[in-house]
């Protein structure tokens, strides 16, 4: 088979199983970590809390998933991937449950804490399946799919999240139903995730040994500061984007569901479009394009006036497309820098520079945005916009120094 017929060949019967299962998880995970942001107004008001110890509720989850991604780095390819799948996202579930029921700034700081704990472990695996079980010619084709979960927890999850908050007035409403959610999922991953132990037999270094030479490659240390550049960009800017368009752009809390639910059906058809050319331009091109536009969005979103509810939706919505699709391209570059002996401790590292991304981010920023009074208007959300696009132009940079591995 030529290459160019390798690059064209469909997903099969069996990694369409594989793939949505892996989405589901994926699915919940996500929504449970972005469904905090746009809850952001009504924690401000439910809990009376400043909009830098919102950044803090944010931020707990992104830096203890980094901390735990970097822990997994040392034995996850020591076990096998359906047991520490399984394991990992009960936790996740439960810690969501105490998420939905924390009463103070304090609990929801540690809910979140721990949720993140777990999420962490099972982000690096979801990817770890993708690239141990789906070849290269159809990864990203893959990889769209089960990072489209985002669109998905952004057109059905975040709407239907935020209708419930608003109806019962309760913020834990929405990680309830999360967590309700993953019980079910986690069932499934029970019948149908199949056991992955090959991994394990591979002669393996000690831990410390086996983390260093994932750092010692430069192809690796390259893809983690393309990871890190590129999603601090983003994550500075996300967390406050709901506030601000309620609090600066005239937006009110009914809005919202709407707002993103159109910003979701949009990302999610844009992200299954751009796994498809980026399985057949190259993922290269495909990311100079969706993060080049990225970086423009960026800057509009943050200085965006008081303005019209279509025009803000039609705003968030091409930020939220081209910023969620560039991470099909960067994803699929980066399972190519991997070696292969050291692709479950090059998941697992890249995820935690990623957590630690979505962690620190909502800290800078909340350390530049301020408000007008209690409650008013946001102020130097612009600022960190630029910021932002500076990350972001950076992370187009880097793409060009990430080359395949050579190792089969």
């Amino acid at each position: 088979m030529s290459r160019a017929q390798a690059l064209h060949q469909p997903l099969t019967a069996a990694d369409w199983k594989l793939v949505l299962l892996l989405a589901a998880i994926n699915f919940t995970h996500i929504l449970d970590f972005v469904i905090v942001m746009p809850l952001g107004d009504q924690l401000r008001h439910e809990l009376g809390i400043t909009p830098q110890q919102f950044g803090f509720v944010v931020s707990a989850y992104g830096m203890a998933a980094m901390i735990s991604g970097i822990l997994a780095a040392f034995y996850i390819d020591r076990f096998d991937r359906k047991r520490t799948m399984l394991l990992s996202f009960a936790g996740f579930i439960i810690m969501t449950v105490y998420c939905g029921v924390a009463s103070s700034y304090i609990h929801l700081v540690i809910a979140r804490t721990l949720a993140g704990t777990f999420g962490g472990i099972v982000a690096s695996t979801i990817m770890a399946f993708v690239v141990d079980l789906i070849p290269e010619g159809r990864r990203g084709r893959a990889i769209g799919v089960v990072t489209s979960s985002f669109a998905f927890a952004s057109t059905i999850g975040l709407p239907i999240g935020l209708s419930l908050a608003n109806r019962y007035h309760r913020f834990g409403v929405p990680f309830l139903s999360i967590a309700t959610l993953g019980a079910f999922v986690w069932i499934l991953c029970l019948v149908w995730l199949p056991s992955l132990k090959e991994h394990t037999l591979l002669d393996r270094k000690n831990p410390i040994t086996q983390f260093g030479m994932v750092l010692g490659q430069a192809n690796h240390r390259w893809s983690f500061a393309f990871m890190l550049c590129m999603v601090l960009g983003t994550f500075m800017i996300v967390p406050y984007l709901a506030p601000y368009f309620q609090a600066n752009c005239g937006m009110s809390r009914e809005n919202l569901p709407l707002i993103y639910f159109v910003g979701g059906i949009c990302t999610l058809f844009a992200m299954n479009l751009t796994g498809w050319l980026t399985d057949r331009i190259g993922p290269r091109p495909m990311f100079l394009i969706t993060a080049g536009s990225a970086v423009v969005m960026t800057l509009v979103v943050t200085n965006l006036p008081p303005s019209s509810l279509w025009i803000s939706v039609a705003v968030a919505t091409l930020f939220m497309s081209v910023a969620s699709s560039r991470i099909v391209p960067a994803q699929a570059m980066m399972m190519r820098v991997a070696d292969p002996k050291m692709r479950g401790g090059f998941t697992s590292l890249n995820t935690a520079v990623s957590h630690f991304a979505t962690g620190i981010g909502p800290l800078l920023s909340g350390a530049i945005v301020g408000e007008e009074y209690v409650g008013g208007p946001l102020t130097y959300y612009w600022l960190a916009g630029l910021i932002a696009a500076s990350f972001g132009v950076a992370a187009l940079v880097l793409s060009f120094m990430l080359r395949p591995s050579a190792k089969p």
